[in-house]
């Protein structure tokens, strides 16, 4: 893979490649007019979503940071994004050009006023794992093998302007209007910073790993905070395969059944127990052992889950619930999904919608086992996302519905949904988190 020797770190730098990257695509769209006079509609957007999700993510890719990681966030939403820019999305898990050696030695020196070589008895300059905000690399230490990961030149500094320059392109793609619509980006900034803070990513990582110790078949790094900094983590190198390598193979059923009880079991634990989740549920955070272990990774975004809000999102998880009309519109109005402003046309619509969304998605909470294998269940996800993004009535209406805090969890649960499908888990007790 080619290494990058500069990241663009200044705003113009930045805002500079963004446009560069717009200019591609309007040449995209260019050809697709062309292309639909001789071919199919299909075919035709079919290869103009393929040439733009790559022409995005070769740019986003250069610029690392908040801009990369939008990418890697949109590419869990497999059932609002074509598929063409799911897949390349996808690359920004754990798949990214790293930086050149020279530069990793250089960033080093920069935050730890120290080289490698001085902290460590050995230290690879290659990079095993570049992502969205930093890399990681190997070193050795008295004997014991670490990974270091290093965060990105410029990638703290930038995320105001980043996420002022891809706004636009969001609030299009979800339909987000209206004056109140900064709290959702101010939410994502938010969490960004903290993402950043690798001193509190330490701090995040033993809590939680001390909290759910005593979940079965799970596993995490020990970290090691004097050879760390805000920007730099020392910790053990965990050896397994990424949860989508062992999802690829599909050999082992026994053991997805273990690996998917453990991920529910976990996700389960910390939202109802701790009152706060890992909300990065992606492929690049998890690893599977050789003794068929899951380890879990990078605790850098926690979404902490205030009571007022867990309350009513849990209450619309039940099936009773659901189905009390007055009880079903009061929850909605204590999440924001309807509100008191709103005209008599959006309170019926969101109400029909958001009935019909949480009596699909809830499912897994009304039986005491589910089967994340069944393709019917999330066909049926996917037939619901298709049918509200291609529905003229919501693209008149504000998008922006529901609490701030929606962007995060409702991010972990299609996460999580999705890794659950990946293993093809059955029989997933929902409720063994009682017992832990």
């Amino acid at each position: 893979m080619n290494t990058i020797d500069k990241i663009p770190t200044s705003k113009i730098q930045r805002a500079t490649k963004l446009v560069s990257t717009g200019a591609k695509v309007g040449v995209n769209y260019l050809k697709y007019y062309g292309d639909k006079i001789v071919s199919s509609e299909a075919d035709a957007k079919e290869r103009l979503n393929k040439n733009n999700a790559s022409d995005i993510y070769d740019g986003l890719k250069q610029l690392k940071g908040s801009a990369l990681k939008v990418a890697q966030m949109l590419s869990m939403e497999k059932s609002i994004l074509p598929q063409a820019y799911v897949e390349k999305f996808s690359l920004s898990q754990f798949s990214v050009p790293p930086l050149s050696p020279p530069l990793v030695i250089k960033t080093f020196k920069k935050y730890f006023g120290k080289s490698p070589d001085e902290l460590y008895d050995t230290f690879n300059a290659t990079s095993v794992n570049a992502a969205s905000i930093g890399q990681v690399h190997t070193a050795v230490k008295d004997g014991k093998k670490l990974a270091v990961k290093i965060q990105y030149p410029g990638v703290a500094e930038s995320i105001a302007t980043d996420l002022a320059m891809v706004k636009p392109i969001a609030m299009s793609m979800f339909n987000i209007k209206g004056k109140d619509s900064d709290k959702y980006f101010k939410e994502v900034e938010n969490k960004l910073v903290e993402e950043t803070n690798y001193v509190l990513e330490i701090k995040q990582s033993q809590e939680m790993a001390s909290a759910c110790a005593n979940i079965p078949n799970l596993k995490f790094p020990d970290y090691y905070p004097e050879l760390s900094t805000d920007r730099i983590i020392t910790m053990d190198y965990m050896e397994g395969e990424h949860l989508s390598e062992f999802t690829a193979k599909k050999t082992n059923k026994n053991l997805s059944n273990t690996i998917g009880q453990a991920l529910w079991d976990f996700y389960m634990f910390q939202i109802h127990k701790l009152k706060k989740v890992h909300a990065d549920p992606h492929p690049g955070n998890f690893l599977i052992s050789k003794n068929g272990e899951l380890i879990a990774l990078d605790f850098g975004c926690i979404k902490h889950i205030p009571l007022d809000f867990y309350v009513p999102y849990f209450e619309l998880a039940k099936k009773e619930n659901i189905e009390n009309k007055v009880l079903f519109q009061e929850k909605l109005y204590e999440l924001e999904i309807i509100k008191h402003e709103d005209t008599l046309e959006e309170k019926q619509f969101f109400t029909a919608m958001f009935h019909e969304m949480l009596s699909l998605f809830t499912q897994p909470f009304q039986v005491e086992n589910f089967d994340f294998s069944d393709a019917n269940f999330f066909g049926k996800i996917a037939e619901l996302g298709e049918k509200y993004s291609k529905n003229t009535e919501l693209r008149k209406m504000n998008g922006n519905r529901g609490s701030k805090h929606f962007i995060y969890i409702n991010r972990t649960f299609f996460g999580l949904y999705n890794l659950m499908f990946d293993l093809k888990a059955e029989n997933i007790k929902i409720n063994n988190y009682l017992s832990l």
